[in-house]
């Protein structure tokens, strides 16, 4: 089955694992002409200055999705264990950011001491994120209805216009690109790997 055209009725997410790049996506989709869905409940901090752009009912979704039909033509972002929770009643298109598992990992130790709270071990946590994204991959690709861009953190920042270009595409050639790169911040890109 071909992928669903992008219209008002698709439901746009940003997914990815925490610390992937999921805020930055939503500021470049919300610049570039996709409303984005967000409560501001977070507000605006050292660990992400433009803000969280998130959306708590989308935590409840299992249990509550009467809300889903309101974000049709627009964007929310959805932790990736969520994403098996979305009804297969709508159509979605998912834009799926990676990033270096150290240098995501650097990013969440670094807020979570800055909330004085522990983290677990790398290399229990980098286990548990590659078993979770083996099995999701599997299953996103059997959704007919979920077509995905994957985009890497790292290439968006590098090269910010021909990533621009692929998300642009993916979204039937609708978006603002100037604004979608002007909404990169190289100076935010901390954590890199090798630092």
């Amino acid at each position: 089955m071909s992928a669903p055209v992008m219209t008002d009725q698709v439901i746009v997410i940003v997914s990815g694992l925490p610390r992937s790049g999921t805020s930055l996506m939503m500021q470049m989709l919300d610049q570039g002409g996709i409303e984005a869905v967000t409560d501001r409940q977070r507000t605006p901090d050292v660990d992400n200055p433009r803000g969280y752009y998130e959306f708590e009912i989308v935590k409840k979704i299992k249990e509550d999705a009467s809300w889903l039909p309101e974000t049709r033509g627009k964007v929310f972002k959805m932790v990736s264990q969520l994403l098996y929770d979305l009804p297969a009643s709508e159509t979605y298109r998912i834009v799926f950011m990676r990033r270096d598992f150290d240098e995501m990992l650097a990013s969440q130790e670094k807020m979570l001491a800055r909330l004085g709270r522990p983290s677990a071990p790398r290399d229990e946590i980098k286990r548990a994120f590659t078993q979770h994204l083996q099995k999701l991959f599997a299953w996103l690709e059997k959704q007919p209805n979920m077509p995905v861009l994957f985009v890497d953190h790292h290439d968006l920042v590098a090269e910010p216009a021909s990533q621009v270009a692929r998300i642009n595409a993916f979204f039937g050639g609708r978006l603002d690109e100037a604004k979608m790169i002007a909404a990169v911040d190289p100076s935010l890109y901390r954590n890199r790997k090798g630092e």
